[in-house]
């Protein structure tokens, strides 16, 4: 693939940049990682259901929660922007048809080992059912479906990568700290899911961030995370009377 793209210059001090990265993720996924933390001490994982997607019945609570849930983003959007450059920070420069490629490669090379590891360890008991689509029978099921993984990929591919791994690299932290720091981080807040989740999320972690390192761009990375989410959320869907989760 040829050199790798350099790490985008900042003018900020390391300071400033510590607690831009501290008070990013305080208001986003630091903080539902130390909830599933909590989630994995306080009940057990054999025989319990967890959800990945809010179950309210009501579409305005479940439209609500997925705008609001996009509000990281739009914070390092605009942190970004006032640097002058949202696409060398963030990885968002685009290439439609390739970005689609790419996307939907990674979706193919991630998708089964992924399901085949959640199904071995529901059986083993190591992780909880995790139940991948908002309440069933609903003239807005598929909607939300989309439109929640949607927010998920966009949240976890633009903030756990794109901006975490370009702030830790601008830290002075190296490849390997970068792609790991990112990589800990997203299983951590999967870890209300059980082990397994736990385990899954890490390898995810490990080839997306770093993907991310070889190529600096995100979109395919937000692609093929879309494609996993609705994907899980379609099959349980309608096989769900046979599986109590994916």
């Amino acid at each position: 693939m040829g050199a790798r793209p350099a790490v985008p210059t900042t003018s900020l001090d390391r300071r400033t940049l510590r607690e831009e990265v501290v008070v990013v993720l305080a208001l986003s996924l630091l903080a539902s990682a130390v909830y599933a933390i909590i989630s994995l001490l306080e009940a057990p994982i054999a025989g319990v259901t967890a959800y990945s997607v809010a179950q309210t019945t009501s579409v305005a609570r479940q439209f609500a929660s997925i705008l609001f849930g996009l509000a990281p983003v739009w914070l390092v959007v605009h942190l970004a922007r006032r640097e002058g450059d949202v696409a060398g920070i963030l990885g968002l420069e685009r290439d439609a048809r390739r970005d689609l490629l790419r996307g939907g490669a990674l979706f193919a090379a991630m998708g089964a080992g992924g399901a085949a590891l959640y199904l071995v360890a529901v059986n083993l008991g190591v992780n909880r059912f995790v139940v991948p689509a908002p309440p069933p029978g609903h003239w807005w099921t598929v909607p939300i479906l989309v439109l929640a993984s949607a927010r998920a990929a966009l949240l976890e591919e633009i903030v756990v990568v794109g901006y975490l791994v370009t702030r830790l690299r601008q830290l002075g932290l190296g490849d390997r700290g970068a792609l790991a720091s990112s990589a800990l981080l997203r299983a951590s807040y999967h870890l209300y899911q059980g082990w397994g989740g736990f385990l899954g999320n890490l390898v995810l972690g490990v080839v997306f961030a770093g993907w991310f390192e070889r190529t600096r761009r995100t979109w395919p990375l937000v692609v093929a995370h879309l494609l996993l989410d609705v994907g899980a959320g379609a099959i349980w869907l309608a096989f769900r009377d046979r599986l109590p989760g994916f």
